[in-house]
């Protein structure tokens, strides 16, 4: 991980849990496709650098179907149809802010701006979610987001579904904000993910910091 995230994490690299994670990874890829590929695992990371990082959306599992998952959650590579959650973030994208659906799933541009598109799961197997639960990864991204809290003011934490929301543990809610709903799949949706405005509601707390806000458009 060759970014300014290195120095923040290196005490991870070398712990017992780290080594038998990489292990099962590599084994895992010796005999069945992983997503994502193998230099995206830690794409997040290298389009966040931690100086500039303003914003966490978490995320749960990468996709599991083929050219689908490219390291950030919720994001597909160029020329994939959009999953469902996806679909429903751009409309509520769009019903929020006004932002047009846009040609391309690949949320890269967002990333670059400072939000850490992160899922608590780093990898899974071809057509089979969760995986790659319990294997390590969600002791590696608990302590992502403890250092974030921890070393960094003002982070606005997207926790979407139950899955992300107990992630709130972890944060220091004396010096970040958490904006909180149900999670944008189709099963929920519409229980409150329509019409919670996260995306405006990020803007705002950044202006309200002196922070550039959040281009939206992609």
């Amino acid at each position: 991980m060759q970014t300014d995230w290195n120095p923040i994490l290196r005490q991870e690299f070398n712990k017992p849990y780290w080594v038998e994670l990489q292990n099962y990874i590599l084994d895992q890829r010796a005999s069945h496709m992983v997503f994502p590929a193998h230099p995206d695992v830690f794409r997040a990371f290298h389009l966040t650098p931690f100086a500039t990082l303003k914003v966490v959306i978490l995320g749960q599992d990468p996709y599991h179907g083929v050219g689908q998952a490219n390291g950030l959650c919720f994001s597909v590579s160029p020329g994939v149809s959009f999953p469902p959650s996806l679909r429903n973030i751009f409309q509520e994208l769009e019903d929020d802010l006004g932002v047009s659906k846009p040609q391309s799933g690949d949320l890269a541009a967002w990333a670059e701006q400072g939000i850490l598109l992160l899922n608590t799961t780093l990898t899974v197997r071809q057509g089979a979610p969760a995986s790659h639960q319990g294997k390590g990864w969600e002791t590696f991204t608990d302590e992502v987001i403890r250092c974030i809290s921890q070393k960094k003011e003002k982070i606005v934490f997207v926790l979407w579904g139950a899955s992300a929301r107990r992630k709130k543990s972890l944060i220091d809610v004396t010096k970040h904000t958490c904006i909180e709903s149900v999670h944008p799949s189709p099963l929920s949706a519409y229980r409150g993910f329509f019409g919670s405005k996260p995306f405006s509601k990020i803007n705002q707390l950044l202006k309200q910091q002196g922070v550039t806000e959040i281009d939206w458009s992609l």
